[in-house]
C-alpha cells in the first residue's frame, strides 16, 4: 500500500524549482518549466513506502532532500538494497520502459522534500521530450549497471567492505558525514541479519572510522572507510 504523503505549506504557491534535482537540472531550461508545470512539491517521511513490487506506480518521485532506498524482496519479507536514490536520481524511471507495475520496494531512508508528478503525465512528457528521452536512456543504463554491481558484491564480498561502501554511497547522496541508519534497516539494506551489522559497525568503529550510536552514524576518516569498502564503491562515486 501507499502511504499518504504531506505536503509542505508552499507547495501551491510557489513553482517547483527543478534545480534542487540534479537529474532535472540538467535538461534545458524550457524543458525544466515545461515539467515544473507538472511537478508539486511534496515532503516524505522516514520508513514510509512509496512503491511495492507488482503493485500500480501512480507516481514519479525526484528527490530534493531526501534520500530513498530501493529493495529488492523475496517471498515478501526477505530484502536486499539493490539501490538508492538521492537528489542525484529518481523514483519510476522504469515506466518509460512500458513497466507501469513496481519492480522495487522504494522507502524512505531520509525524510526530506521531493518532487512529485503523476505517472501519466511523466510518460507523456517523455515521449515528446527528446532531452529527456536522452536523459533517461542513460540514467536507466546507469542504474541497471549499478544493480549488476551490488548483486556482485552482495554474493561476493565480506560484510564489513559492504557496510563500508553502504555508508559511504549514503554520505555521498546525503551530502553529510553524519546522517542516521538504524541497525535494523542496514539489516534489511544488506540482506543479513542484525548481529551481522553489529559485528562489522564494531570493526569499522574499532579502527575509528566511524561512530555509531543508536543508529547515528558519523563518518570519521573518509579515505579510510574508501579503504576499507569494496571496490564497488568506485562504480557508485559521483553519480
Amino acid at each position: 500500500m501507499h502511504t499518504s504523503i504531506s505536503h509542505s505549506p508552499d507547495d501551491d504557491r510557489a513553482q517547483p524549482r527543478l534545480a534542487n534535482n540534479r537529474l532535472l537540472a540538467s535538461l534545458p531550461d524550457e524543458d525544466q518549466l515545461q515539467l515544473a508545470a507538472r511537478c508539486e512539491t511534496v515532503r516524505v517521511d522516514n520508513g514510509q513506502v512509496l512503491s511495492e513490487p507488482g503493485q500500480e506506480m501512480r507516481y514519479v518521485y525526484f528527490p530534493i532532500d531526501s534520500l530513498l532506498s530501493l529493495l529488492g524482496v523475496a517471498e515478501g519479507r526477505m530484502t536486499l538494497e539493490v539501490g538508492s536514490v538521492g537528489r542525484e536520481g529518481m523514483l519510476g524511471a522504469s515506466l518509460v520502459l512500458g513497466h507501469e507495475l513496481a519492480q522495487v520496494r522504494a522507502v524512505v531512508q531520509r525524510s526530506g522534500r521531493v518532487y512529485r508528478m503523476a505517472a501519466g503525465d511523466f510518460v507523456t512528457e517523455f515521449h515528446r521530450m527528446e532531452s529527456l528521452q536522452r536523459l533517461l536512456h542513460r540514467y536507466i543504463d546507469t542504474l541497471l549497471a549499478q544493480t549488476i554491481q551490488i548483486a556482485v558484491c552482495s554474493r561476493f564480498h565480506v560484510l564489513e567492505a559492504r557496510l563500508a561502501r553502504s555508508l559511504l554511497i549514503t554520505r555521498d547522496r546525503l551530502q553529510s558525514e553524519k546522517f542516521h541508519l538504524t541497525h535494523e534497516f542496514l539489516a534489511h539494506a544488506l540482506g543479513v541479519r542484525r548481529v551481522g551489522v553489529t559485528k562489522a559497525a564494531s570493526a569499522l568503529q574499532q579502527q575509528r572510522l566511524i561512530t555509531y550510536s543508536r543508529g547515528n552514524i558519523e563518518i570519521l576518516d573518509s579515505a579510510g572507510l574508501e579503504a576499507a569498502s569494496c571496490h564497488c564503491y568506485e562504480m557508485f562515486k559521483d553519480k
